[in-house]
Formats: C-alpha cells, sequence, structure tokens
C-alpha cells in the first residue's frame, strides 16, 4: 500500500465527509465506554435532574477516578467519585439502600455524585447561561462565585474544568450523527507509514535508548504527537480520546481498539491507527514488525476519532488506590 494510494484515499475520504457535523444532543452511552459494571447506576441515576446526562456523568467519574472503586488522593478524596470526607459527610446518599452510606461502594458514590450535581444545579438555576456548565463551575467554584459573577467565573482553573469535563462528555456519549473528520489524521498516518517494517519493541516509545522501536500505543502516540496532538501513553486511556465513529464510518487517522471484553473500555489491550479500505498500520507483538493489519477481528473493540480538545482533556495523573 504506498503513500500515494494513502494519500488518495484520505483526500478522498474527507472530499465525501465536507460539510458532516455531529448533531450534538446525544446523551446516551457509546457502547462498551462505561465498564459493564457500572453501566446501569450511570444510565440510571444520569438522569436524576435535566443538567446532568449519562455521558456527562460518566466523564465525571473517568476524569476523577478512571473507574477506580477504591482510588484515593493525596487531599484525602476517596472513591470512584473521589468524595472529600466533609462533602461526602454532607452530600452522600445511600444509593442502594442497604442501610448505610459507602463511599468505597460505587452503587452509594455514583448516585451521590449525580445527586451532588443536581443540588448544585439547583442552586445556581437562576443564573443565566448553560446551566450544565453553571453546575460544573459550581462544582469546582463553589454555587457563590457562578451567582457572583453570574455565569462560569473568570478563574482559569474553573474554567479549564468545565471545558474538560464538556469535552470528555463527547467521548462516553453515543454520536447522534457522523463524526467530523479529523484534521491531523494525514500527518499520523504519514508517520507511522515511515516505520513499517521497524521491530516491536514490549514499552518501546521510539526514543534512541529503544532504537527507535515502537509498542502499540507508542506508535500512536507518537504519529499525533507529530500534528501536536499529545495522546496518553496506555491504549485504554486513549479510546477516551475524542468521539467514537461506528465501523461503517471510520475514516483514515482513527485510532481502533481491541480487548477481550467488549463490554469494558478499561479492559483494552491494543491500538492500532486505520487507513481506510478494512486496514490499519499496527505494531503487533514482540517478535513481529511494525505492518498493515486487517481490523475484522473477533475482538475488535471500536474506535476514536482523535480531537486535540479531547486529547487534552484525558487525566495525565490519578489517584491510587
Amino acid at each position: 500500500m504506498s503513500l500515494g494510494f494513502l494519500a488518495l484515499l484520505v483526500v478522498g475520504t474527507y472530499t465525501a465527509a465536507a460539510g458532516i457535523r455531529n448533531n450534538g444532543g446525544a446523551v446516551a452511552l457509546v457502547k462498551g465506554a462505561v465498564p459493564a459494571l457500572y453501566q446501569p447506576l450511570v444510565e440510571k441515576w444520569g438522569t436524576l435532574c435535566p443538567a446532568i446526562n449519562p455521558a456527562l456523568l460518566a466523564a465525571q467519574l473517568y476524569q476523577e477516578s478512571g473507574w477506580n472503586p477504591k482510588a484515593q488522593s493525596p487531599a484525602e478524596a476517596q472513591g470512584i467519585a473521589q468524595f472529600i470526607p466533609g462533602t461526602w459527610s454532607a452530600h452522600g446518599v445511600d444509593g442502594d439502600g442497604d442501610g448505610d452510606r459507602d463511599v468505597w461502594d460505587p452503587a452509594d458514590a455514583i448516585p451521590s455524585a449525580a445527586s451532588y450535581d443536581c443540588k448544585l444545579a439547583g442552586y445556581v438555576k437562576k443564573v443565566p447561561g448553560d446551566p450544565t456548565d453553571n453546575m460544573l463551575a459550581a462544582y469546582n467554584a463553589g454555587a457563590y462565585a457562578v451567582i457572583k459573577y453570574g455565569g462560569v467565573p473568570p478563574y482559569r482553573e474553573t474554567q479549564n474544568y468545565v471545558k474538560i469535563i464538556r469535552t470528555l462528555e463527547k467521548s462516553f456519549a453515543r454520536p447522534v450523527g457522523r463524526v467530523q473528520p479529523s484534521r491531523q489524521a494525514a500527518g499520523a498516518i504519514y508517520f507511522a507509514q515511515q516505520k513499517l517494517g521497524t521491530k516491536y519493541l514490549w514499552g518501546g516509545n521510539g526514543t534512541p535508548e529503544h532504537g527507535g522501536r515502537f509498542d502499540c500505543s507508542g506508535l500512536t502516540q507518537a504519529a499525533y504527537r507529530t500534528v501536536g496532538i499529545e495522546l496518553p501513553r496506555v491504549a485504554n486511556d486513549q479510546y477516551n480520546a475524542g468521539p467514537h465513529p461506528s465501523r461503517d464510518e471510520l475514516l483514515p487517522g482513527d485510532l481502533v481498539f481491541f480487548s477481550d471484553d467488549l463490554a469494558n473500555s478499561r479492559a483494552i489491550r491494543h491500538v492500532g491507527l486505520y487507513v481506510g479500505g478494512g486496514y490499519m498500520i499496527n505494531a503487533p507483538y514482540t517478535g513481529a514488525v511494525i505492518r498493515f493489519d486487517k481490523i475484522d477481528t473477533p475482538d475488535y473493540f471500536g474506535a476514536t476519532r482523535v480531537t486535540k480538545d479531547g486529547a487534552a482533556a484525558l487525566p495525565t495523573a490519578r489517584p491510587t488506590g
């Protein structure tokens, strides 16, 4: 498969996709984005009030803990929703009706996160502007600041927090229309194609000490770095770097993912760079070289159309636990 062919494929696909826009407004969860163990809770409690939806609640939980129910931060934030003890004492609810409020139990913590969001939305409901943005701003800066400034306050941290969650929301929402093409895709493909034939290296980042060799997520990270997009290092976090086109909507430059658990994005174990025609550039395993491979295998999980904002919204560090 030549570079000229790939260039024509990319240009032709972009031309066909010109003018396509995501209609927005999606609140259903994309398949597998939320671990199956927690999806019913997120779907149920993500509709508790108009200011939230399941995708937004999922984005908050992912940003807070990466779905780790044992997560604990240096600031003593605890559990899957990262409540600090004082906030939990005031706002924790008995979500599963078993007679206790356990911050470490997702069946309590996820409902509590939704309930707390809705309380904050109620505090700022008369403030002008987008009610969800105002709710998220209140979560970060307090309801008083949102009321004082008549919307999201002019604090860099708060404005960034709102942007991060609204961006991550798109990676958990099932698109209701076609996903916009990526402008950076051709550059990422060009880089990856130059690495065809290079021997695979587990943990390889392509650095001199690694002999210019890569593993799967090291290759996709390096490819997108050349076009100014910094992806996380591991495949299952790269999955949340943008919205998710369906199999029949794939475009060159999309990341394609593979897993032994098709109901849990946190179980993703492999990623490739789609080039069109059912093929990806793939750094497959020890003993092999970077090569073209078909994507249609039983462990195909899904795809992500990487965006600069989507990649920038991903957590760089998580609480331990």
